[in-house]
């Protein structure tokens, strides 16, 4: 019987160090805990305290994080001046009811929210589900984080791991900072957002989402994965072709869709139906070397898939497919 080889703890340097990760530069401060406390604001974290001040808020400290030694500054928000960022995730009504019921058992708040000061507001790029539970057991005050560099919102979201993103609720997010970001930063190019982004599959499968709340994503994502690339193009052309991408992927999910419709009414009901009629015209498993251009591939897929004889389809057939079951809304 095969046995799972369990992991240790990371290798360490001669100092007892674990090693660094690959692909992770930072070298950071090597402030003490005594040298954290900042006791005199400067710049923008100086007007930031003013405006908390003018807008009934309070600084209770400020303080140097101990990686890049920036200041940030621990404050208390009139709840009703805090918001979330328009480009994350939807609140998931089951968390906050948990979160709800936590705080109302032990009387207590104790993880403070991430904030940044843009066009008036404070808003939260981490902490929207701490935020709506505070609303609605009726807080006036949220201990807030407030970061003096309104640009590291769309950045922060990488640190978010409160709850596990599905792939819909990721694509969204992404597609929904993509747009933020287009106005904000039309010039900026594409791969210059490849963390917020994370990959540029995301970027193609969130506009898709926007459009189709009900995609069946995942049973895209592994080909997609393959073509899909961050361009050195500004945001305000790629915006365009991501959309336009997204509807060259709704197209073909029409025409997948008509196959698996063919399929049920034969009698054939399986969870991987939508995954088999995929494998079926994806010719990239044949394929050696480089994939072809999206536009290509698509164009290939859609074609196969709309000639697809399902009659000549038997259960024999789906039950060598194996892979994952379809998703209805990916969770």
């Amino acid at each position: 019987m095969a046995t799972t080889k369990k992991k240790g703890p990371r290798p360490k340097t001669k100092t007892g160090r674990p090693r660094a990760r690959k692909g992770v530069k930072l070298k950071p401060t090597e402030l003490g805990a005594s040298e954290l406390m900042v006791t005199t604001l400067e710049g923008k974290a100086e007007a930031l305290a003013a405006q908390v001040a003018a807008d009934g808020g309070m600084v209770l400290a400020a303080y140097k994080e101990p990686l890049g030694g920036h200041v940030q500054l621990f404050t208390a928000l009139p709840i009703d001046l805090v918001e979330p960022t328009p480009y994350q995730r939807d609140v998931s009504d089951p968390h906050v009811r948990r979160l709800t019921l936590a705080m109302d058992k032990t009387r207590r708040y104790l993880d403070p929210v991430i904030a940044v000061h843009i066009g008036g507001k404070y808003l939260t790029p981490n902490g929207n589900h701490r935020l709506t539970a505070l609303k609605e057991l009726g807080a006036k005050t949220v201990l807030a984080l407030l970061i003096p560099e309104p640009e590291v919102a769309y950045q922060i979201l990488a640190l978010n791991i409160e709850k596990a993103h599905n792939l819909r609720e990721k694509s969204l997010e992404v597609c929904r900072m993509y747009v933020e970001l287009a106005k904000e930063r039309p010039d900026a190019r594409e791969d210059e957002h490849s963390l917020e982004f994370e990959e540029p599959t995301l970027c193609t499968l969130g506009f898709a989402y926007a459009e189709r709340g009900r995609l069946s994503g995942g049973a895209y994502q592994s080909f997609l994965k393959k073509v899909e690339a961050f361009s050195k193009k500004p945001l305000s052309e790629m915006i365009h072709e991501r959309e336009r991408r997204a509807t060259v992927l709704l197209a073909f999910d029409d025409a997948v869709g008509e196959a698996v419709e063919k399929l049920k009414a034969r009698g054939l009901t399986s969870p991987y139906l939508k995954a088999f009629v995929v494998a079926r015209v994806n010719p990239l498993r044949f394929m050696k070397g480089a994939a072809p251009p999206f536009d290509d591939l698509m164009a290939t897929m859609t074609k196969r898939v709309r000639g697809m004889k399902t009659d000549k389809i038997n259960p024999q057939d789906l039950a060598r497919s194996g892979g994952a079951p379809d998703e209805s809304a990916d969770g």
